[in-house]
Parts: structure tokens; C-alpha cells; sequence
């Protein structure tokens, strides 16, 4: 069977170090599959750190990864809340939960370990998905998946350096 063009990025980004080829996106539908994918090869207690402009993608690659871990309620950036925690209730999925963040309102990261961010950076048998995670670039833990999206054209998005 042919891999798609995602499943063949997606192997590649998993296996390497650095990941320099793009993922171009031509619709909403499509990073959402990527991201699903790319989901079901995350294990729990990892940080994964989004980043790129506003529009580019990052919540939607954020509900894509929520939907590849069989999440099935509605999934919302938590711009105003910051997080939502999502419980994944697959018995044959080891995450248990989701964490998803915003940080997009959040000046810098004084301001995002005021409400326990060092909390959702130690996930256990969860993983953590940061929006706008440049507003914490530092402090991300060793290990963190860095997965930057930007606008290609108008409708299509780039997913970019993958990094392990």
C-alpha cells in the first residue's frame, strides 16, 4: 500500500532528529489529518511546543492531535481559560489526558508560572500541547516536540522542523 504524502513526512519527522522538509497543507481538513496521525506516535509525558503567527495553524493542528487521540468533544483554542484539559477515555490509549494551552494573552513566562505552568511541563500519563509557545521558549524541558506552521499562501499552510 502507498503512503500518503503525510504518512511519509510523518515517518520521517518521527525518525529523525531534525526535520527539514515541509508539509504544505492545502485546507483546515488536511493539517487536521496530519496532525491526527502524528498523534497516535506521541507517547505520554511529552511537551509539545507550537509556534508561528496568528493564523498559521496552530489550533487546528491542535484539534487534529486531540482527534488522533480519540478525543471527541469540541475542541476550542483556550486563548481566554489558557488551558483545557481533555480526558481521553480509549482504554487501549495510554494518555489519559490532553493538556492544551494557550499562550497567547500571557506576556511572558513570570506571567505563565504564576498559574502552575511548571504542572502541565512534567506531563505524566498525559501529553502537553502549547500554542504561542514562544512566550516560553526557555523554559520548555529537554525533549519538547517543536513544530512551527506558517502561511504558505492564503490557503495553504506550511508544517515545518519538526524537532525531536
Amino acid at each position: 500500500m502507498k503512503k500518503s504524502k503525510s504518512e511519509n513526512h510523518l515517518a520521517s519527522s518521527i525518525s529523525a532528529d531534525s526535520c527539514k522538509d515541509e508539509f504544505i497543507s492545502s485546507s483546515p481538513a488536511e493539517t487536521e489529518d496530519f496532525a491526527a496521525k502524528f498523534a497516535k506516535k506521541i507517547s505520554p509525558g511529552t511537551v509539545i511546543a507550537l509556534f508561528g503567527e496568528l493564523g498559521s495553524g496552530k489550533s487546528v493542528f491542535a484539534r487534529g492531535f486531540a482527534r488522533g487521540l480519540g478525543i471527541t468533544e469540541p475542541v476550542q483554542s483556550p486563548t481566554f481559560v489558557i488551558v483545557h484539559e481533555y480526558r481521553i477515555r480509549k482504554k487501549s490509549v495510554a494518555v489519559k489526558f490532553l493538556f492544551h494551552l494557550d499562550l497567547y494573552r500571557i506576556e511572558n513566562a513570570e506571567s505563565a508560572f504564576v498559574f502552575g505552568m511548571d504542572e502541565y511541563l512534567k506531563p505524566e500519563a498525559a501529553i502537553t500541547i502549547i500554542e504561542w509557545a514562544e512566550r516560553i521558549e526557555k523554559q520548555l524541558p529537554s525533549g519538547t516536540i517543536k513544530i512551527r506552521l506558517r502561511h504558505v499562501t492564503e490557503k495553504q499552510r506550511g508544517i515545518l522542523s519538526v524537532e525531536l
